[in-house]
């Protein structure tokens, strides 16, 4: 099953579970909310990709409340339900695959928050990229996100992914936080840091895009 093909099955796992998604990202929200106070002061134009419901965004406009935010998403009813929130006339919403819908450029901020672990790391590489490639110089990304606690536990998901993908409806593939940095590093991010968040096994991590001369 190519990645075209995983994501078209979690858009269909999600669209499935929205009934029930904010009572369990809920359980997040102290790191949703450190995500927004992680963000720099002058920040005005961010792009969130997997906002689901939009419940990151909460706090982010609290602190932000004329901030510019464009989501990205591939699950119809997720955005459905965001743009019910009181902040959705500040929001731009796009319904599609990281891989192919086009970034746009020149964010003060690119944030993440539980997305980015249905992914190999080439496939991050890839995104990391365009990711850093959309940002202004100094630009931050923001990945709030599940990890593996151990090499054994990302080689174990990764072997469901790649053998059982087909009895599975959702198959998460997180990477240990040594090979996020990695991929961060090898698309030239700088300034990275992380931190345990609410789990053991969530992490904040922050990276940089600094210009080089």
């Amino acid at each position: 099953m190519n990645l075209y093909e995983r994501n078209q099955k979690q858009r269909t796992f999600f669209n499935e579970k929205i009934d029930s998604y904010d009572d369990v990202h809920s359980a997040y929200m102290e790191t949703k909310k450190t995500l927004g106070d992680s963000l720099d002061k002058e920040t005005k134009k961010i792009l969130d990709l997997g906002a689901g419901t939009g419940l990151e965004l909460i706090h982010v406009f609290e602190l932000f409340p004329s901030a510019e935010v464009t989501v990205i998403d591939i699950t119809e009813n997720m955005l459905e339900e965001l743009r019910k929130r009181s902040f959705a006339e500040h929001v731009i919403t796009i319904c599609g695959d990281f891989f192919e819908v086009e970034f746009g450029g020149k964010y003060d901020a690119v944030i993440s928050t539980s997305a980015l672990h249905h992914f190999k790391k080439e496939e991050k590489i890839k995104l990391y990229k365009k990711i850093y490639d959309c940002l202004k110089e100094h630009g931050q990304f923001i990945n709030c996100d599940k990890i593996a606690l151990t090499k054994e536990i990302e080689d174990e998901q990764l072997y469901e992914l790649e053998h059982n993908i087909e009895n599975h409806k959702h198959i998460d593939t997180p990477l240990t936080v040594e090979h996020e940095i990695e991929v961060l590093k090898s698309v030239v991010f700088e300034d990275i840091t992380s931190s345990n968040v609410d789990k053991d096994d969530y992490s904040l991590i922050k990276a940089r895009k600094i210009k080089r001369f």
